[in-house]
């Protein structure tokens, strides 16, 4: 009987005002069958620093993240701070 884990990013979306959210699955496998499955989700506005993140969700944000989509993300923030 070998028991391993396996941790996976098996989801990365991008809503509309920029935001990228990822889930990441922790699976416990037995003999190679799958016994256990976890998840955590994590997510990011535009302009983290995502430079410790894997490179997929790197990629994902630097294409996502245009300066037109930060500047947005940055006024709604702004804005919402004011009460506007």
């Amino acid at each position: 009987m070998a028991l391993t884990k396996e941790i996976a990013i098996d989801q990365i979306t991008v809503t509309e005002n920029g935001i990228v959210l990822v889930r990441e699955v922790t699976r416990i496998m037995e003999d190679g069958n799958e016994i256990s499955k976890q998840y955590h989700r994590t997510s990011f506005v535009p302009a983290s620093d995502v430079s410790a993140q894997p490179q997929n969700v790197q990629d994902i944000c630097n294409v996502a993240w245009t300066p037109e989509v930060i500047s947005t993300y940055q006024a709604q923030q702004t804005a919402n701070r004011l009460g506007v």
